[in-house]
């Protein structure tokens, strides 16, 4: 399986480059197209990848080809972290929390001095605990946040599936297919038509009895794929992640245009347009007439999605992640298609084999 990736690539953690050219501007900090990834930045290692891990500045890559293991790229990421056996990670800005067959732990990212784990704890395996098998974050009776106190349970009615965690709420995917939802609610990101937040799993009542396949959160909004591949969003929209019309995406915009142009556009879209910070209810979201939904991921300001044709769009915010992958860095309200990787997937071994996303809190990894 081959990866790609594009966004913000200041520390590496997509390629390593030159960060100024012969003009002296910066160059490799944004990577506008799809760049296929390497173990290690350098291309030092040439393991192939099962799956990645990601956040702002770093970037895991887990292998499972021979031993289990796993490489780090980015930000003072691979300095005394000892990774050999690790099946499964987490990682942040502060913490990497690593799974091994006994196992996890969380090690410090900020601490050059990285000898012992700052907290571990050992997986108990009984009888009654044989079921589908679960990644990270979600471990049985349980999940691992990436910051402390990291073990945090769950009941086990829920029979949790998937579970997805954003800057301060958690969605989970229950065996059924239902949707809960609970942490901070104050942008709407859980679904429950208010702005209250919630201290345990709640149901997400406006879709039961639709069964969900998939969920995904990013800082303060969720989506989720239905079993027919339609895809429902809410929370906050101040970027266009939603995908919905947004007051701040087209007022920048305008910035971008001649200003008496922008006064004229705004005062038409203030007569015909309805724009939406704040979707408190889960909102069915039409990517293209023409096909289904089947995989989706969020940043902290973006959302992605992949359809049954294999291309990918993309929306939201662009300033630096170009989550979208043109030239431009303005932010989207509306669903862009990325040409560069349906040329890619049309000629991949893998075609539109896309199972899964990780996304950094500015950019996008993708595997083919």
């Amino acid at each position: 399986m081959r990866w790609f990736g594009f966004g913000f690539n200041a520390f590496g953690q997509i390629h390593a480059a030159d960060l100024t050219i012969d003009d002296g501007t910066p160059n490799g900090i944004k990577v506008i197209t799809p760049r296929e990834l390497k173990c290690h930045v350098d291309g030092s290692c040439c393991k192939k990848t099962s799956g990645l891990r990601a956040s702002w500045s770093r970037r895991a890559s887990l292998h499972s080809n021979g031993a289990p293991s796993l490489c780090l790229a980015g930000f003072n990421a691979a300095r005394g972290v000892d990774v050999t056996g690790c099946t499964d990670a987490l990682i942040g800005e502060s913490f990497l929390v690593l799974a091994f067959p006994d196992r996890f732990e969380s090690w410090h990212m900020d601490n050059d001095e990285k000898t012992t784990p700052v907290w571990s704890m050992e997986i108990k395996t009984t009888s009654d605990s044989a079921g589908p098998s679960l990644n990270l974050p979600l471990i049985p009776d349980g999940y691992i946040a990436i910051n402390p106190p990291f073990y945090l349970p769950l009941s086990p009615h829920l029979k949790a599936t998937r579970l997805a965690v954003g800057a301060e709420h958690s969605v989970l995917l229950s065996a059924s297919g239902a949707v809960y939802t609970w942490g901070l609610g104050s942008h709407g990101q859980l679904g429950h038509g208010g702005l209250s937040s919630e201290e345990h799993p709640r149901v997400v009542e406006a879709l039961w009895g639709m069964t969900m396949s998939s969920v995904a959160t990013g800082g303060w909004h969720t989506v989720c794929v239905s079993d027919g591949g339609d895809l429902y969003v809410w929370g906050w929209n101040e970027s266009g992640q939603l995908g919905l019309p947004s007051r701040g995406v087209r007022s920048g915009q305008q910035t971008q245009s001649s200003q008496a142009a922008a006064d004229n556009t705004l005062e038409e879209e203030k007569e015909k347009d309805v724009f939406i910070s704040i979707q408190a209810f889960p909102a069915l979201l039409d990517i293209t007439p023409s096909c289904e939904v089947t995989t989706v991921g969020c940043g902290s300001r973006h959302t992605a999605a992949v359809t049954t044709t294999g291309d990918l769009y993309t929306w939201g915010w662009g300033a630096i992640s170009l989550s979208f992958a043109q030239v431009s860095t303005v932010s989207w309200d509306m669903k862009h298609r990325v040409q560069t990787c349906r040329t890619m997937w049309s000629s991949s071994q893998n075609n539109r084999c896309v199972s899964s996303m990780s996304h950094v809190g500015r950019g996008i990894l993708l595997p083919l």
